[in-house]
């Protein structure tokens, strides 16, 4: 039997909310029909695709030549600037038409 609850992460959480997740860290995990224990061999494959997809998602580090201006206003997002400056670029790289406007 599934119980749903909802947590509204923009909120402060309840008395009955912290009361509900603190006889949540108790409860024991009882496998069922839906989601049955995993095999030792299960769990090998889950570790072979988790390491593969860690070398896929990898950074790598490169040298970009921006004009002052573009400097200027990336630093000016703050910290973590670097990393909005990598979804920009992965975003306009998937879009074909902007890519041959500045081509």
């Amino acid at each position: 039997m599934t119980i749903r609850k909802e947590i509204d992460f923009n909120k402060p959480l309840t008395d009955e909310q912290k009361k509900m997740l603190e006889e949540l860290k108790t409860r024991p995990v009882t496998p069922d029909d839906d989601c049955p224990e995993l095999t030792a061999e299960q769990l090998k494959q889950f570790a072979r695709v988790s390491e593969k997809n860690r070398e896929e998602r990898r950074k790598q580090t490169v040298t970009l030549r921006l004009s002052p201006q573009a400097i200027r206003t990336a630093k000016s997002l703050g910290k973590g600037y670097t990393s909005v400056l990598s979804r920009i670029l992965e975003n306009a790289l998937t879009d074909a038409e902007l890519i041959k406007h500045y081509l």
